[in-house]
């Protein structure tokens, strides 16, 4: 028999885990937003397109390992060890697979660094693709300690310590915002050097965010010799569970690194206008800076994701995995239905109000130094067209860990697969046809709405009974706060920055009046969703905020 009070407390425990990694999150965003801003002082040039093209490697790394492949084989493991065979064995499997990782991680490494410099042996055309080759050899060895770090994260999840693993982007934050600190005081915008310095800063943060996760791993006494033999069963297992998850995983990763790498390709200088392909000259359709300005708008819209949706999908994963250990189908399918819940509760209402903002985020955050009011607004259409799939995003973590719960790499393997393509073949299409980075946008957010429906009507028939009725009059409620919220958003901007324009030009700050107005319209759309929440007495704001105490117990109608 179930015992419906341990389960609800340790419901409530992990859902509330989620505003901890909320809060976390929320300044490491801050401090990454900041990071981004400098660096975007530097221009939407072509070398620093190059820059973020190399740049997106260790994110790639990141959202592969740090939020996907490796914690999601690892936990569903690591959890039922410790809940069946108790600490001890848990420790020597963290052991025994920390050992295999950094052998692997270690021929990997060795193997890219060589690739890399008979790459630059063999001779590689402009001085562009040599400086993409420097930055990818300083970035490389971030593979190492970005996956060591999250086989210790996800060790301390699964013990319900949620604090450092969303502390440490802190760490990486601060150190690239120091390096961008010493580029700008030193004058090193326009040289290699500058860039090498802030690649380098990533690497140092890397090795303090293990030192850091190593400490608390012994606080926890979850640390032990590291060996390799003998092969334990259980690190036989997360490998099974860990490789095929790495190929859909991998597959949606290489599909954002080649949005970057392809509007790289497409961009035409005047050296360089075409592109021969096969004996035919391909006309490049992109104007230089279109890889910055695509990862300004991915950052934007990257924001509410990261502080809202991966800190409500990292504090209930371990969740899930319980519950699906345990065979507990009806918890499940009731924390998967309120999860899917909230997680569209924030995602529309999100994705509506940064659609309908675009243009004064992008030019009070991008628009500094170099970077020109020309390249905000570009910034803003394709920002605009990724917010299309905001309620995809925000879905899509809490679905991919339902399966990996349950053990089942093969379905999102399957799906992936075919929907990789996919976007591969609409960014090629749609920047041929609309010849504008906002393309690439509206492709992603394509695929990733076909990915939710997808997921959704497989778990659905998965699980038994999902309760898609329950989500779906959550959803039109949500729809209709946030088209009041986009709509309040948008008039408040406007008529408050007719009187804030005037009064900044008259103190000398002609930027002032537009950051002022843009605050108080997202005060604005905020207070309006409230109060559209509060009219139609949805239930989701109360189960975001309440701590726990007469919370009603989730039910999947």
């Amino acid at each position: 028999m179930v015992d419906h009070a341990s389960a609800h407390h340790e419901r409530e425990h992990f859902f509330g885990a989620a505003k901890v990694v909320a809060g976390l999150t929320i300044l490491s965003r801050l401090l990454g937003l900041g990071r981004d801003v400098a660096i975007w002082a530097f221009g939407a040039t072509l070398r620093m397109d190059v820059f973020w093209t190399a740049f997106t490697v260790p994110n790639l790394l990141r959202r592969l390992f740090g939020e996907g492949a490796l914690s999601a084989a690892f936990v569903p493991v690591f959890t039922e060890v410790a809940k069946t065979e108790g600490p001890d064995r848990a420790r020597l499997v963290l052991a025994n697979v920390a050992a295999w990782l950094a052998l692997v991680l270690a021929a990997l490494l060795a193997l890219g660094e060589l690739m890399l410099g008979v790459w630059l042996l063999v001779g590689v055309g402009s001085s562009d693709q040599q400086l993409l080759i420097h930055l990818l050899q300083i970035l490389l060895p971030f593979m190492v300690t970005i996956c060591v770090l999250a086989l210790g994260s996800a060790a301390l999840n699964c013990k319900g310590r949620f604090a450092y693993p969303a502390f440490a982007p802190i760490v990486l934050n601060v150190a690239m915002i120091a390096a961008v600190t010493v580029v700008h005081v030193r004058g090193l915008g326009d040289d290699w050097g500058g860039l090498f310095l802030v690649a380098g800063s990533v690497i140092v943060a890397g090795l303090v965010q293990v030192a850091g996760v190593w400490w608390l791993l012994s606080r926890a006494e979850l640390t032990a010799v590291l060996r390799l033999r003998p092969v334990l069963a259980e690190t036989r297992r997360i490998a099974a569970l860990m490789l095929p998850m790495m190929i859909p995983l991998g597959l949606l990763q290489f599909s954002a690194f080649f949005d970057r790498f392809y509007a790289l390709i497409m961009t035409a200088t005047e050296s360089a206008p075409t592109l021969s392909l096969f004996g035919w000259q391909v006309e490049r359709p992109l104007r230089e800076g279109a890889v910055t300005c695509l990862y300004a708008a991915n950052r934007l819209y990257q924001f509410p994701l990261g502080v809202l949706a991966i800190s409500l999908a990292t504090a209930v994963f371990p969740l899930f995995s319980r519950y699906a250990t345990a065979n507990d189908m009806a918890n499940l399918r009731g924390a998967a239905n309120r999860a899917l819940r909230l997680s569209l509760f924030m995602g529309v209402p999100a994705g509506a109000a940064l659609w309908a903002l675009a243009g004064p985020v992008a030019d009070v955050i991008c628009r500094h130094g170099q970077f020109t009011a020309e390249n905000a607004g570009r910034v803003a259409a394709i920002l605009q067209m990724y917010c299309l799939g905001m309620w995809a995003y925000f879905c899509n973590h809490i679905l991919l860990r339902a399966f990996f719960a349950m053990k089942d790499t093969r379905t999102p393997l399957r799906i992936s697969c075919v929907l990789a393509a996919l976007n591969i073949t609409l960014v090629v299409v749609l920047v041929a046809t609309l010849r504008v980075g906002a393309a690439i946008g509206l492709a992603t957010a394509i695929t990733a709405s076909l990915n939710t429906v997808i997921l959704v009507a497989v778990l659905h028939r998965r699980l038994g009974q999902l309760g898609l009725a329950n989500v779906g009059v959550s959803l039109m409620r949500t729809v209709v706060a946030s088209v009041a919220t986009a709509a309040g958003a948008a008039w408040s901007f406007r008529a408050v920055a007719t009187w804030t324009d005037g009064l900044g030009k008259t103190w000398g700050l002609d930027r002032l009046g537009s950051a002022v107005a843009l605050l108080t319209a997202v005060a604005a759309g905020v207070a309006v969703f409230l109060i559209a929440v509060r009219i139609m007495g949805m239930p989701e704001l109360g189960e975001l905020l309440r701590r726990g105490r007469n919370q009603p117990s989730d039910t999947a109608e």
